[in-house]
């Protein structure tokens, strides 16, 4: 009776997932507050402050490789992500892309506040004097060609998925993760030759910030995909069940949208 009673017990009765209790959401708060306080130590330069961002980020990397290891292995092992889940997972992942939609839209809002109605400190135009801004029809529209191309794989590989198609689903999605890497390079190379830097006044501040979290967000972009492609390769991704690929081709589309918006206002438009 007492076996019978256990069985019963764990038998579950609901299609939701009660997560078991987890240390990665406090651990990655800490690393993530971490990286703050480093990021600010290091911008005013202090002698640590590069270490303690090093550290920050070193952490939360591992709390998302880890994190992410337990939500596969619930899905992909044991089972939890039933329809009913998936289905408030997408709606998590929209809440998410909606607030980074508002944290775009901040480093908008400071480059438009600035550049519409520049003050007599910096010399009341826009780009400020002393500024050489960048060529957008170089490198910039390159690196949008890419963003767009990569965009293209991804829905791809994302249809080749549903349609079950695995080797067309692998070849779009390694398209997709060689663009984005090539994208990162281009940026990086950008930033090297560009004749002003984060500490050039309004300009500066603003151009690397807008640009260099987005360069951020590839960044973590291209890790969502890579694991994804590491998913398709061992057969963990179905027809029915591929959310992980799925949230990261929005996330993916959400880089591209935001990639056009600061062409088009920071490169085209704030460099005339």
């Amino acid at each position: 009776m007492i076996l019978i009673s256990q069985i019963m017990k764990s038998i579950q009765r609901h299609p939701f997932h009660l997560v078991d209790p987890s240390p990665w959401p406090f651990i990655a708060s800490l690393a993530v507050f971490n990286c703050a306080v480093g990021g600010v130590m290091y911008m005013h330069s202090y002698l640590q402050g590069s270490i303690i961002l090093f550290i920050g980020f070193f952490i939360l990397f591992v709390v998302m490789f880890m994190w992410w290891r337990d939500v596969i292995r619930e899905s992909t092992l044991e089972g939890h992500h039933t329809g009913f889940v998936q289905q408030g997972l997408r709606y998590g992942v929209i809440l998410f892309i909606i607030s980074e939609i508002f944290f775009f839209i901040a480093f908008f809002w400071a480059f438009f506040h600035s550049s519409l109605s520049p003050t007599v400190e910096i010399g009341a135009i826009w780009p400020p004097k002393g500024i050489l801004v960048l060529n957008p029809w170089e490198i910039p529209f390159l690196n949008t060609i890419i963003l767009l191309l990569s965009g293209c794989t991804i829905t791809w590989s994302h249809h080749a998925i549903v349609a079950n198609k695995r080797q067309q689903a692998l070849i779009s999605l390694i398209l997709t993760i060689i663009l984005a890497i090539i994208f990162t390079l281009y940026q990086a190379y950008e930033y090297n030759m560009a004749d002003f830097r984060l500490a050039d006044g309004i300009y500066g501040s603003t151009f690397y910030m807008a640009t260099g979290f987005h360069g951020f967000h590839v960044f973590v972009g291209t890790i969502s995909l890579v694991i994804s492609c590491i998913r398709l390769i061992q057969y963990q991704m179905t027809q029915q069940h591929h959310f992980g690929f799925e949230s990261a081709a929005w996330y993916w589309h959400f880089v591209d949208v935001v990639w056009l918006f600061l062409f088009v206002s920071i490169y085209w438009w704030g460099g005339l």
